[in-house]
């Protein structure tokens, strides 16, 4: 656990932490630079209410005037949204310099695991992990998540990668770090707005307490790093591959006309996306991320409870 000098664990998390109860951390990039206002901070107070509703508590993390945050208030989410990309998109490499200007920071998967894990949060909420970009063997182009994940000791429960990456490249790259990859009630890797794709997971899990047991033997065996829990979007609001397949190919030609890369591209692309699908490819995003949000929750109370 970090310095309480640069963390701040909002009241409510800190006393669910002290009584052993189940915390859920959820991110602060999709407020800032997932969705518009004010759509970014209804979903982040709704996905905030849906942890609770299924007995854990949230904290939503970020970094607020260089203070690490462990739970925000109404009035920090409203800041967050209001700001959006105006609010710098932090991963690890940032956090030392946001903390020492005193500014505000969005973060990424990445980001968020490391904060969450020295707050002691062992299960985070998100919609996708970040992964290998489509043409990686030229760019190197490889999201901070995956090496976070083989690092740090913190559940990702997500729709798997985000189908705008080379899905298999990513789950290779995982494998390589020691990162098992889970399914939840599913064989194949969700692509986040598709239940599915033609990748496998490493491990199919039934049940929350089944995933939950076996956070507690890697840790317990001392083996450092995180686990992939991938959680398929519910069948009524996925997407047809093929939509989304042509609008990801659309999406990333304008990407490589326009020289979009780096951590520009992932908000590029998913904006463009929601663009070419009418806005539904928005509507599947915000329902994902409350399925996200509830499995995670079980998997947090089932975790305790051990």
């Amino acid at each position: 656990m970090t310095s309480p000098r640069y963390l701040d664990i909002a009241p409510e998390v800190q006393q669910a932490l002290d009584e052993g109860r189940a915390v859920v951390a959820l991110e602060s990039t999709i407020i800032s630079h997932g969705m518009p206002y004010p759509q970014n901070v209804a979903t982040a107070l709704q996905v905030e209410d849906e942890v609770r509703r299924h007995g854990a508590v949230p904290a939503t993390i970020a970094i607020v005037g260089g203070r690490l945050k462990a739970g925000l208030s109404r009035d920090e989410i409203e800041q967050l949204g209001l700001a959006g990309h105006a609010v710098t998109k932090v991963s690890r490499r940032d956090i030392p310099f946001m903390v020492a200007a005193k500014k505000n920071g969005a973060t990424t998967v990445a980001a968020t695991m490391l904060i969450a894990a020295m707050a002691g949060i062992r299960v985070f909420a998100t919609g996708g992990i970040g992964g290998v970009h489509r043409g990686a063997e030229q760019s190197f182009d490889i999201s901070a998540d995956l090496q976070e994940l083989a690092q740090t000791p913190v559940a990702v429960v997500c729709a798997g990668a985000k189908s705008i990456l080379d899905l298999r490249l990513t789950l290779e790259y995982l494998e390589t770090h020691g990162v098992a990859v889970v399914g939840y009630q599913t064989d194949a890797l969700p692509a986040f707005f598709t239940r599915d794709s033609a990748f496998k997971v490493d491990y199919r899990l039934e049940s929350p307490a089944d995933i939950a047991a076996a956070l507690k033997a890697k840790w317990d065996l001392g083996l450092q790093g995180g686990m992939v829990v991938a959680n398929p979007i519910p069948e009524q609001f996925a997407m047809p591959r093929e939509a989304i397949d042509r609008a990801i190919e659309q999406a990333l030609r304008e990407a490589d006309e326009q020289g979009i890369a780096g951590k520009a591209s992932t908000p590029f692309l998913l904006a463009r996306v929601c663009d070419l699908t009418g806005g539904d490819s928005l509507a599947s995003n915000i329902q994902l991320v409350l399925n996200n949000a509830r499995l995670a929750a079980a998997i947090a109370l089932a975790y305790q409870a051990m």
